[in-house]
């Protein structure tokens, strides 16, 4: 039987494709597909990877990034990730030390922190209710939702709050419907656009309209700890460095993310500052051109 062997041109693409070293199959990268029907959540967050792989292919060759076949919760895509046959090798996450430890984390904000600013979903009737919140005190008087094992549950648990933890994305918005929770804590590109998106199903949630919480909360994207995923790692951070620099990446953020702030209208928003003692201490919070602060003197100093 005749043995054939790869051209030396497949060989270059291959090599060039992981910086030198043996190319991962077909240079594929898989994100999780959401599991809710209705969650354009992620839709910036998979542009800006596209961009870094596009900026770096000179470097590394071409990768294809499309989602997975199978819709995933969070927790079923921590679970796929984790495995080293499973159906992703890339997803996007608010950090936790516990997934620092557990995947590579490319540590720079994705969203320039902005998930850190959040808004309060609540029920139309309550809107009374939550006009009389003035700190973190008033806030431990009523209940918050958020995703099982979402990384906002201990940061807001270590300031006392209450938290209600529901098992779907989609499910959330029902549970805040029916009175299983007061306030759902969104970001503030994720909230404005969530009530739009549920006003259908859920007429009664609005945009409570006075409060702004923060926390430092940065989301990164994460890749296996193997050897596939530190090559991916290294051209990721790459990428994004590379639109850093050239002005790419703030471009790609003020064409999803102004409208949205700026609809929002967070100076006039009374500001609520959290801790968030789980945040890493190999977090970049000295790089102040990763992080959005809004302008406005009732904003908080970019973190330390």
């Amino acid at each position: 039987m005749a043995l054939t062997f790869p051209s030396t041109a497949a060989i270059l693409l291959g090599l060039s494709c992981l910086g030198g070293f043996p190319a991962m199959a077909a240079c594929e990268l898989t994100y999780p597909q959401p599991a809710a029907r209705v969650d354009s959540r992620y839709t910036y967050d998979w542009r800006v990877l596209q961009t870094a792989l596009e900026k770096t292919a000179p470097r590394f060759g071409n990768c294809n990034l499309h989602p997975s076949s199978m819709p995933m919760e969070a927790a079923r895509a921590t679970l796929e990730l984790s495995n080293e046959g499973g159906r992703i090798n890339v997803l996007v996450r608010a950090t936790t030390q516990a997934l620092e430890q557990r995947f590579i984390p490319i540590r720079i904000p994705v969203d320039k922190g902005l998930l850190g600013y959040r808004l309060l979903l609540i029920r139309a009737d309550d809107r009374a209710r939550f006009a009389s919140i003035r700190d973190v005190s008033d806030l431990r008087t009523i209940k918050l939702g958020q995703g099982k094992d979402w990384a906002d549950v201990a940061i807001l648990r270590a300031a006392g709050l209450q938290v209600v933890e529901g098992a779907s994305y989609a499910g959330l918005f029902g549970m805040l419907a029916v009175g299983r929770f007061d306030g759902f804590s969104r970001a503030v590109d994720e909230a404005l656009r969530e009530v739009e998106e549920q006003h259908t199903s859920h007429p009664q949630l609005v945009l409570e309209p006075s409060l702004l919480l923060y926390y430092p909360l940065p989301r990164y994207f994460f890749v296996r700890r193997n050897a596939e995923g530190a090559q991916l790692a290294k051209r990721i951070e790459a990428g994004l460095e590379m639109m850093i620099r050239d002005g790419t990446f703030e471009q790609i953020f003020q064409r999803f993310k102004k409208q949205i702030i700026d609809r929002a209208d967070l100076p006039h928003r009374h500001l609520i500052t959290i801790d968030n003692p789980g945040l890493s201490p190999q977090t970049p919070l000295s790089r102040s051109e990763l992080w959005y602060r809004p302008v406005s003197h009732h904003a908080p100093a970019p973190p330390r």
